[in-house]
């Protein structure tokens, strides 16, 4: 699941919608936050904690195989 984080729906998008997805049996969940210039990794599946990443890195799922983003490069 990726979310993009709008102003309005910030709190939803990082914590109540989070949940539901665990709930929902979501096994990884990215929130990619524009004014922030980051993206929150969060893998559920595993019961790791929340990783932040800044657009800079790569971003790569730990459930999707081949699945690979280069936010700098779009």
């Amino acid at each position: 699941m990726i979310e993009i984080v709008s102003p309005s729906s910030r709190t939803m998008d990082y914590y109540r919608k989070a949940g539901k997805y665990a709930e929902a049996g979501v096994r990884e969940y990215w929130i990619v936050d524009p004014a922030r210039e980051v993206v929150v990794i969060c893998r559920m599946e595993k019961g790791e904690e929340p990783v932040i990443y800044p657009f800079t890195e790569r971003l790569v799922s730990g459930v999707v195989e081949g699945l690979e983003l280069d936010i700098q490069a779009v």
